[in-house]
């Protein structure tokens, strides 16, 4: 049962806006964690870990998480929303353990990445509350996820593919489950993930409680809120356009022989940006090309290893790296600080997908530049994807000028990186040289007999058969008396 919420109603001047529901309060005075209701255990937690005011969807969705409404929160990545919904959750769960392979809160999501980084923001904090969480997730050992949930754990963070395998396995069971989320709910039906999430929605008990989460409201998504969650309360902190004061939009107009050198300076000259690009060896290509170039360069996409993956962006958090190239699919949903910088290095097709890229920079304030490079014959049509998002880019065609470059972005350096040489392979001949030599043989050649260091050469016979003996087998005449 939810704690007692006397002090954590919503104040009468909560407005209805639609299918809205926004805080106005919030902009007069700012609440505590302590006044929404949370648990002590939990609001000391946070203030040891510096968070001591919530963000507006947390102070919009947690009151109503507590009371166990259904809510369908709509908000980009770094909104703050995976403590808007992970707080109430443990809150709510709390007191109760979980049976063997029976957990009691589900929250799924689209990749690896984004599991653990739900599961890192959430685990320190319920250790107070005696939550135990774990991760579900391919590329990882499925004998460890196994052990844990036949020992019991409280909160599993999920993407559908390993959660329904340990399900068919026996292993895993939704029957106890109170607190079902979906995070990044639109990037999971991008992906293809719409019939396993409708599974799993349909094995947790229906009295449950299920929270929904998503930048977007396609038309997938609405099915399944429509389907799924009862008479849920909306909360939405930012619109589904770019409107971020902070975040400037350029669109760069390159062309195809200048692409390689711009991309290249304005890795070089960033303090820490994400380039995206659509395919895996794109993004092994470039990484390579900008390490050789001596910038601090990594690659992120799902070819890796979850071992390699992880160390990456450990790396690129602690600034080990700053420059880091991805995919589309490895990197949403990641939220690292002090990104200045994100680059599409081809157009997006859909503006859905720029939002989600351009969500990487410009958090909580801090100013961000996003750059989209396109060749000329894609300039109308990534104007009209930026018209969709919302978004006012400034248009500029640049070539491999240094000053242009310098102007817009402030590169340091300014020459341009040259190609890395590739190694030639020769065959090694003991260092002589190549091809004929007088006489017919040529350099590098097994040496003949009666050459410089042969020996005498065999004389020439015209009749050799009958030179041989008459006993046959090689051997001479003498050899047989």
């Amino acid at each position: 049962m939810p704690p007692n919420r006397a002090a954590a109603e919503p104040s009468e001047s909560r407005q209805s806006l639609g299918r809205f529901a926004l805080t106005s309060d919030a902009a007069v005075a700012v609440p505590s964690f302590d006044a929404l209701g949370l648990p002590k255990p939990l609001v000391n937690a946070l203030a040891r870990s510096g968070i001591t005011e919530p963000f507006p969807i947390q102070d919009a969705c947690i009151p109503d998480v507590l009371t166990g409404r259904d809510v369908l929160g709509r908000g980009q990545t770094g909104s703050g929303k995976t403590l808007a919904f992970g707080l109430p959750l443990m809150t709510r769960i709390a007191g109760f353990p979980a049976a063997p392979k029976r957990p009691r809160a589900l929250i799924v999501v689209p990749t690896r990445e984004l599991a653990m980084q739900v599961s890192d923001a959430l685990e320190p904090l319920g250790r107070g509350l005696d939550l135990r969480t774990k991760i579900v997730v391919g590329g990882t050992s499925m004998g460890r996820q196994i052990q844990a949930l036949r020992r019991g754990v409280e909160i599993i963070v999920a993407t559908p593919g390993r959660l329904h395998d340990l399900i068919r396995q026996g292993e895993c069971e939704l029957g106890d489950v109170e607190v079902t989320v979906l995070d990044e709910a639109d990037h999971m039906c991008d992906l293809g993930f719409l019939p396993e999430v409708t599974a799993l929605l349909e094995m947790v008990p229906e009295h449950g409680q299920r929270l929904l989460f998503s930048a977007t409201l396609d038309k997938d998504v609405d099915s399944l809120v429509k389907r799924f969650l009862h008479d849920p309360v909306t909360h939405s902190v930012s619109p589904e356009t770019a409107s971020v004061d902070t975040m400037e939009h350029r669109l760069l107009l390159v062309p195809p022989r200048d692409k390689t050198v711009i991309t290249d300076h304005i890795a070089r000259g960033a303090e820490r940006a994400i380039l995206f690009a659509r395919t895996k060896q794109a993004v092994d290509r470039i990484t390579e090309r900008l390490a050789a170039a001596g910038v601090a360069a990594g690659g992120l996409h799902g070819g890796k290893t979850q071992r390699v993956r992880t160390r990456t962006l450990a790396e690129f958090r602690e600034g080990v790296i700053r420059v880091l190239v991805a995919t589309d699919v490895a990197a949403r949903g990641i939220h690292v600080d002090g990104v200045t910088l994100v680059v599409h290095l081809d157009p997006p097709n859909d503006s859905k997908d720029y939002l989600h890229r351009a969500g990487r920079t410009a958090r909580a304030g801090a100013s961000g530049i996003v750059v989209t490079l396109a060749l000329p014959h894609q300039a109308r049509q990534t104007e009209r994807m930026l018209q969709r998002a919302g978004v006012k880019a400034q248009t500029v065609r640049v070539h491999a000028a240094h000053a242009e470059l310098v102007r817009l972005f402030g590169a340091a350096d300014a020459e341009p990186l040259a190609p890395a040489a590739r190694p030639v392979r020769r065959r090694d001949y003991d260092d002589r040289p190549r091809g004929r030599r007088r006489g017919g043989d040529r350099w590098g050649d097994r040496p003949r007999r009666g050459g410089p260091s042969g020996g005498p050469r065999r004389p020439y016979r015209r009749d050799r058969d009958h030179d041989r003996p008459a006993g046959g087998h090689g051997r001479s005449a003498d050899h047989h008396r």
